[in-house]
């Protein structure tokens, strides 16, 4: 059996990350959503607030499971006996600093293999910073994150303070 994991903040989940999970899960036996809280971010939602809705997000995909996570994703993937982390690209950008992450991964663990998968062009434009930001300012997401995602932010969105919108 195959397992993969795909990690990441998820701060929302966008339409973008559902199509690489949708993906890798006809590549691999298992696929693991692996969030976990990237202390270098400020989220909107709590890693539980995160963990729910990609499991609502992502139940229409029988083989993947989503989890969380703390400390290094080489030590993660071989709790979970995992062989393969799967990361999703926009453009060079992310392949820039994907990179070096995964150089490291590799020189921590020679048995995990790291696999990028580019996006399809519908998404390249979309990322969860894009989302928080296009969502503050009443723009619409219909059409970017799932509807459990777009909900949640809206009800989240309200009951930020308004001197923080």
């Amino acid at each position: 059996m195959t397992i993969a994991i795909c990690p990441g903040s998820f701060d929302p989940v966008t339409n973008g990350h559902i199509d690489i999970f949708e993906r890798a899960s006809k590549m691999f036996d298992e696929v693991i959503v692996g969030v976990f809280n990237n202390i270098n971010k400020h989220p909107l939602f709590t890693v539980d607030e995160r963990v729910a809705l990609l499991k609502q997000a992502t139940a229409h995909i029988p083989n993947v499971k989503v989890d969380c996570f703390a400390g290094l994703l080489a030590d993660y993937a071989h709790q979970k006996n995992a062989h393969v982390i799967v990361r999703g690209l926009r453009d060079a950008n992310d392949f820039l600093y994907e990179f070096p992450r995964a150089m490291l991964i590799k020189n921590m663990a020679p048995d995990i293999e790291n696999i990028f998968l580019t996006t399809d062009n519908k998404y390249y434009h979309v990322s969860s910073s894009a989302i928080r930001e296009l969502a503050q300012f009443g723009g619409d997401i219909t059409h970017l994150v799932p509807h459990c995602v777009e909900l949640a932010i809206h009800e989240k969105i309200k009951r930020v303070p308004t001197s923080i919108k």
